[in-house]
């Protein structure tokens, strides 16, 4: 059996379904508002090549390595997608990433009610000791944003990876801790609470 079992997320005004074939279209549509495949620090895919993205993404979540989840708003339109990656069962951490949202909705509550959704998840229901975050070190924008959710910075590693031009990325690593995760919640929902 898994670690992460397949599971709907609900609240605030979204739905976060497993990511499935079913959504292709609207991963499509969410990626063509900014036109996010163009962005060097992420991994939006490109309109012909977003089958492939569920593709892997399932099977990734066959092998136990990463559980996507599509991004649906009250409209039941697909606004993006986050997933669980990096599981590790017997330590009971994992990552929160693959998270990329359509430009309308960049900088608006849904980052923050995603992750509340996938962290209330990650600790209620999982057990995990530990969440964890990395970004690309010129995704400032994506740093920003998990330092919002309370994230602390655990450093960086260098020559982490290759971006998809080709460059060689050094990887900024964050993470949350159980004990932390408290006074970390009690913010993001009074900022949620705000937004309304």
């Amino acid at each position: 059996m898994s670690f992460v079992a397949p599971v709907t997320l609900t609240g605030y005004g979204l739905t976060l379904p497993p990511l499935g074939l079913e959504h292709e279209s609207g991963l499509i549509a969410a990626a063509a508002d900014g036109a996010l495949w163009r962005l060097r620090v992420t991994s939006v895919p490109e309109p012909e090549n977003t089958r492939a993205y569920i593709d892997n993404a399932l099977q990734m979540r066959a092998s136990g390595a990463r559980f996507a989840f599509a991004v649906v708003d009250d409209r039941n339109t697909v606004i993006g997608c986050s997933s669980y990656h990096d599981i590790l069962p017997a330590v009971k951490r994992l990552e929160i990433g693959w998270t990329w949202y359509a430009k309308r909705c960049q900088r608006t509550h849904v980052n923050s009610a995603c992750k509340v959704l996938m962290m209330t998840h990650a600790f209620e229901t999982l057990g995990c000791h530990v969440v964890g975050w990395r970004t690309d070190n010129f995704n400032f924008a994506s740093q920003r944003a998990i330092e919002r959710l309370g994230a602390r910075k655990d450093g960086v590693i260098h020559g982490h990876s290759l971006r998809r031009d080709g460059t060689i990325r050094d990887t900024v690593m964050y993470s949350l801790r159980t004990g932390e995760r408290p006074e970390v919640k009690a913010q993001l929902l009074y900022r949620l609470n705000q937004a309304d």
